[in-house]
């Protein structure tokens, strides 16, 4: 699908280091509404999804984001990290109302592939101390320069005799 690959890339853009997992996962959203609102679509986040909330609760549930199109069938996109079966459900009841479902998975993977007509797109991340940071296939930057080596030239002694003679004697002798 072609609103997947480019949501695909559009993420892989998406840099953030030293973020919990809500904040991480804020920040994906940010940035999937961003996606949305550069296509020159409307853009609603939160939106209420044709899902109902589970019992006891009452209502529907919600997207976290989803997308108006004119012309072109409506958006709905869920972001996670956790491979959830709710989430699966949600978008395929999403699907069968209509609307192009896509599912937004980030962390260390793997990922797991969700049942036709749900895309998948994914944003790979690492966690260190309890921080999440995105991975990235680039090289790591170099941050000094390497330089030649030194030409090597035998340096001169002198007298040792001369240099040491008001030098206080730390050694012990063997024998002492």
């Amino acid at each position: 699908m072609d609103e997947a690959n480019s949501l695909e890339q559009w993420l892989a853009g998406l840099q953030f280091a030293d973020l919990n997992e809500a904040q991480a996962t804020s920040r994906l959203v940010d940035a999937v509404t961003a996606w949305g609102e550069s296509q020159g679509w409307r853009v609603y986040r939160r939106a209420p999804s044709v899902f109902p909330l589970p019992a006891p609760l009452k209502g529907h549930s919600v997207l976290d984001v989803a997308c108006a199109r004119p012309g072109e069938q409506p958006i709905a996109i869920e972001v996670d990290r956790l491979d959830r079966q709710r989430t699966v459900d949600k978008l395929l009841a999403e699907a069968a109302a209509g609307r192009l479902a896509i599912w937004v998975r980030w962390g260390s993977g793997p990922f797991r592939p969700p049942p036709l007509p749900v895309h998948l797109v994914t944003r790979e991340a690492s966690r260190t101390r309890g921080l999440w940071h995105t991975v990235t296939d680039r090289p790591a930057p170099q941050h000094s320069v390497t330089t030649a080596a030194a030409e090597i030239s035998e340096l001169p002694i002198g007298n040792v005799t001369e240099d040491n003679r008001n030098r206080p004697n730390t050694e012990q002798s063997p024998d002492d």
